[in-house]
């Protein structure tokens, strides 16, 4: 008999950022015949339709109307989470970001993506702090198993926390090669259009604006590596989140002739003619869990200039170009990049044969083994007890 395994997707924002492309991902394919789960999803009620198309073959529950709040949601995943896994008999449950019931009732396996609230506080908010570390402590302690998506995000928990690394499971993410994959021309002339660029090249990135993507130290890279060309390429910055005064800082430096645009949040179906259309996506952040926006690129087959901190190299491995994180080095990767047309078409068909390594297909299969391992550890412990 199939091992069945609940869900949690009521954490999943509307804006569909990485924690929704993950989330999204997975249950499609754990929700496909081929994978043998018997799959059940407690969900917001906006996105119940979206589940039940994602996974037909799931049982879908909506919860509350509140969930949309987040003390809300945060306080039903203790008390009205574990009545919905007693309700759809669950064997396991995955809570895909972070957090967890105290009292879960069953197995419980836990997505710890990055540790950089750890690493990295000042990156974060002090509540967002205080929050996730008290929410990954937890896990540690109470999951029966964790989930990371990168070897380095396992490497970073057993250092920092103590965590026996037997305990941990490392799943890479996927990418959906159907709406992430090479543009046709006219996609790419689409967006450029819909962006005001009307054909001017321009340099990309793609994620939240956050200080820990080191967007400051991307502007004020580009600007230095741009501003004597003939024909500067604007740098857009795709994605939503906060706009810091070191960002302020950053393009009040950026000479009147240079253009940065800032659109905000892209629709998906833009994705593929903005990261594909680039002279190079960069993604200089300072550290990972896994890196997504990377990968989503390179399966747009788009050049792609990010660092070697954390997870990345395992994203990018060779089909990618690397700088350190500073504006000076940026400056130098990316001008040697917009300055050799043969090295971005070999990195950019580099980093599409490399994409088609990484499905959602076996990040489910990775998922699985997991649930199963939990399961059988609370049907040992509960024979030893």
């Amino acid at each position: 008999m199939a091992l069945r395994v609940l869900v949690d997707a009521t954490d999943v924002p509307t804006d569909r950022g990485a924690l929704g492309r993950y989330v999204d991902g997975l249950i499609g394919a754990l929700g496909s015949e081929s994978a043998g789960a018997d799959l059940a999803v407690v969900c917001q009620r906006a996105d119940e339709e979206r589940y039940g198309r994602l996974a037909p073959g799931a049982r879908i529950v909506a919860g509350p109307a509140a969930l949309g709040h987040r003390p809300a949601r945060l306080a039903w995943e203790q008390s009205g989470l574990p009545v919905v896994a007693q309700q759809v008999a669950a064997d396991v449950i995955h809570m895909p970001h972070f957090s967890m019931p105290l009292r879960p009732g069953r197995p419980t396996v836990v997505t710890v993506h990055d540790v950089t609230y750890f690493t990295e506080p000042e990156e974060h908010s002090a509540a967002s702090t205080l929050f996730f570390k008290s929410a990954i402590r937890t896990a540690t302690r109470r999951a029966s198993r964790l989930i990371v998506p990168s070897n380095a995000t396992r490497d970073e928990l057993v250092r920092l926390l103590g965590m026996d690394p037997a305990k941990i499971d490392v799943a890479y993410h996927g990418v959906d090669h159907r709406l992430f994959h090479r543009p046709e021309p006219r996609q790419v002339n689409q967006v450029s259009a819909r962006l005001g660029l009307h054909g001017q090249p321009y340099v990309a990135f793609l994620g939240s604006l956050e200080p820990r993507k080191n967007v400051a130290a991307l502007v004020r890279g580009w600007a230095a590596a741009v501003t004597d060309l003939a024909d500067p390429p604007a740098l857009v910055l795709g994605g939503g989140g906060g706009w810091s005064e070191e960002m302020d800082a950053a393009v009040a430096t950026v000479p009147p002739h240079l253009r940065l645009g800032r659109p905000g949040y892209l629709p998906f179906a833009d994705l593929p003619g903005f990261l594909g259309g680039a002279l190079v996506v960069a993604f200089p952040s300072r550290g990972e869990g896994f890196g997504l926006p990377v990968l989503e690129a390179m399966a747009c087959g788009a050049p792609v200039l990010t660092t070697h901190r954390t997870s990345l190299p395992e994203v990018g491995g060779d089909a990618v170009a690397y700088t350190e994180p500073d504006a000076d080095s940026i400056t130098v990767a990316l001008r040697a990049l917009l300055a050799d047309p043969q090295r971005r078409d070999t990195l950019g068909a580099a980093g599409y044969a490399r994409s088609q390594e990484f499905t959602w297909e076996a990040s489910a299969a990775a998922h699985l083994a997991s649930y199963k391992r939990a399961a059988d550890q609370d049907a040992t412990g509960s024979r030893a007890g």
